[in-house]
C-alpha cells in the first residue's frame, strides 16, 4: 500500500539505546509521503541518559516531521473521536508500554493513542525493545500478537549471549511494516535474527 497522504501517529516510548536508529526511520515515512504527527511518553520527552540529552531529540523529531511533539493524554485524546490516524506506530516500544497495551493500562499518551486506534478498529505497529522479552514479557507480547488491529514489526534476540531474554524489531523494516498493517496483514517473517543494539 502507498503511504502517499497516510495519516501516521508515530509513538516513541523510552528505550533510549534505539532512538538514533529510529529517527531515520521517520524520515523514511514522510519521503514516501506520509503525514507523521510525533507522539512520546512523558520519560522519552524529558529523560537525558547516556544516548543524549531528551531536547536534542526532541527537537529532531519536530524538525523532520514538521509539528510539535504531543505528551499528555489530553492533547491525543481527539484521536478517537475525530478519527485522526490510518496507523500509530509505537517504536521503539518498551516492554513496559508492551505489558501495560497488552492489560488494557492506557496511563500515558501512546497509550492513549493505541486505545483510541484500536477503538476505531485501525491498526496499531508495534516495534518492540525489551530485555525482559523472552522472560516476564514473553506472555504479553504473546497476547499482543492474538489482539486484532496489532501487527508487529519483524523481532529477534539482539544479543542472544550477552542479554539472553532480550528481543529488539529491526526498526528497518518499520516502512515496509508499516505498509502491512494498512493492508491488514502482518509483515513476515516475524521472528529474525536482530541487530545488535548498544545498551
Amino acid at each position: 500500500m502507498e503511504l502517499s497522504g497516510k495519516r501516521i501517529g508515530f509513538g516513541i516510548t523510552g528505550s533510549y539505546c534505539t532512538f538514533a536508529v529510529v529517527l531515520p526511520e521517520i524520515q523514511r515515512l514522510i519521503e514516501a509521503g506520509a503525514i507523521v504527527s510525533p507522539i512520546m511518553s512523558e520519560a522519552a520527552a524529558t529523560v537525558d541518559t547516556r544516548f543524549g540529552k531528551a531536547q536534542d531529540f526532541v527537537s529532531k523529531i519536530e524538525g523532520i516531521c514538521g509539528q510539535k511533539i504531543v505528551t499528555t493524554v489530553a492533547e491525543v485524546e481527539p484521536i478517537g473521536p475525530k478519527r485522526l490516524l490510518d496507523l500509530l506506530i509505537i517504536a521503539p516500544c518498551t516492554g513496559n508500554s508492551v505489558a501495560k497495551l497488552a492489560h488494557g493500562i492506557t496511563d500515558t499518551a501512546i497509550l492513549m493513542a493505541a486505545k483510541a486506534q484500536l477503538r476505531n478498529e485501525c491498526p496499531v505497529l508495534l516495534a518492540v525493545s525489551t530485555n525482559d522479552g523472552l522472560s516476564s514479557n514473553a506472555q504479553n507480547i504473546g497476547l499482543l500478537l492474538n489482539r486484532r488491529n496489532i501487527y508487529m514489526v519483524p523481532f529477534g534476540q539482539d544479543d542472544p549471549y550477552g542479554k539472553s531474554r532480550s528481543l529488539v524489531a529491526d526498526m528497518t523494516l518499520i516502512l515496509p511494516a508499516a505498509r502491512m498493517a494498512l493492508e491488514g496483514k502482518q509483515i513476515q517473517p516475524l521472528l529474525i535474527q536482530a541487530k545488535p543494539v548498544t545498551s
